[in-house]
């Protein structure tokens, strides 16, 4: 009876060990820092300038992962992303505003 309560303990102990054991990308997700505050010149609407061209912050934003952007550059001290699955020419650039939050900047439209 004492072997078979032995056996069961180190049996339940090997189980939950395995249990709690990470696998694959758990606790390696990149992550981005969020601004405190939005920087003002984003809240006056001034563009970024990137690849030679002129973007302008909308109204909205955007909830995506920090897994689902790409970091491309950094303008006025701020980080600058797009979205993983976009290719050039970029639709949307963005910045981190909070949590999953993210404001988009989008080209000049031309009359």
């Amino acid at each position: 009876m004492r072997v078979f309560s032995l056996l069961s303990l180190v049996f339940s102990l090997l189980f939950l060990a395995g249990c709690v054991t990470q696998t694959g990308n758990v606790g390696n997700l990149q992550s981005f820092s969020a601004p405190m505050v939005e920087a003002k010149w984003i809240r006056d609407g001034e563009p970024i300038e990137f690849e030679e061209v002129l973007w302008y912050p909308a109204d909205g934003i955007e909830s995506l992962m920090d897994s689902e952007v790409y970091h491309v550059g950094e303008y006025k001290g701020m980080q600058v992303f797009i979205d993983k699955l976009d290719v050039r020419p970029y639709e949307r650039l963005y910045t981190k505003y909070g949590k999953n939050q993210f404001r988009y900047f989008e080209k000049e439209r031309q009359p």
